[in-house]
């Protein structure tokens, strides 16, 4: 049983490598990445507002307004993540003065994010194998379906934050490799992980909210060329709705 957990989350984890194969060979222009961003912020909003808190809530072990709580706390948390992260930056690198080129925040904040929800990836692989090895498979099914369009669109922050090919590449790979973790910790403590992982969805999906509205869509309305309004336009609807078909499908939980 633990080899096919193992097996299972090790596959979900090398789906991150999807990303590269969709993206890799295209150059980073200035409107290809306005296009990814677009599709990624949707696809934030989609899976943290239709899929993440649902879940949360549904596990009935909180009441709505503790998760809601927990999201509050995760916005605030990484507000303050980020202005630390920016102002260190500004005062060791700029000597005070302000570079709002730099997006490395987006890079740092779509990391701790894209590491959390990989976690609860594992455990919930692991939680389905030790019902039965079918169970194990639709969940890995569902979780694989889940991870292709949501690994794009972190791949394609990471490009838009600054990060190299390379880089963006070993950073997707690390943080998917952290479901194999949950996956190990949910296998031996099960029992006592099981009524935390809601709150860990919940700071999750409040991360992905504040990436998405705090950062990422910000980033769009900077645009004035009324082509590329609508085409950004186009694409983060584009983001919503292929999570949110993706769960209709194949329901996460």
């Amino acid at each position: 049983m633990l080899l096919n957990i193992l097996l299972a989350t090790i596959f979900v984890s090398l789906i991150s490598l999807v990303g590269i194969l969709v993206i890799f060979k295209k150059d980073n222009k200035k409107s290809f990445l306005k296009a990814l961003i677009s599709v990624a912020a949707g696809a934030l909003l989609s899976v943290s507002l239709l899929d993440m808190l649902p879940e949360a809530i549904e596990a009935e072990i909180y009441d709505v307004h503790q998760i809601m709580m927990v999201v509050l706390v995760s916005i605030v948390f990484f507000f303050l993540l980020e202005r630390v992260f920016h102002w260190h930056h500004c005062h060791c690198e700029d000597h005070g003065k302000p570079n709002t080129k730099d997006k490395k925040n987006l890079a740092l904040i779509n990391l701790v994010g894209d590491g959390i929800h990989n976690f609860v990836d594992g455990a919930l692989i692991a939680s389905a194998f030790l019902i039965d090895f079918h169970a194990g498979l639709m969940v890995t099914l569902a979780v694989v379906l889940h991870e292709i369009p949501q690994e794009i669109s972190d791949f394609g922050v990471l490009l838009y934050a600054g990060l190299s090919k390379a880089k963006a590449i070993f950073y997707n790979l690390v943080t998917a490799l952290i479901a194999v973790l949950g996956a190990l910790l949910f296998y031996y403590f099960g029992s006592t992980l099981q009524n935390i992982i809601p709150l860990v969805l919940a700071f999750a999906a409040g991360n992905f909210i504040y990436l998405a509205t705090a950062d990422l869509i910000p980033e769009l309305h900077h645009g004035e060329n009324k082509k590329n309004i609508i085409s950004h336009s186009i694409w983060l609807v584009v983001g919503v709705l292929l999570m949110y078909f993706v769960g209709i499908i194949l329901p996460h939980s």
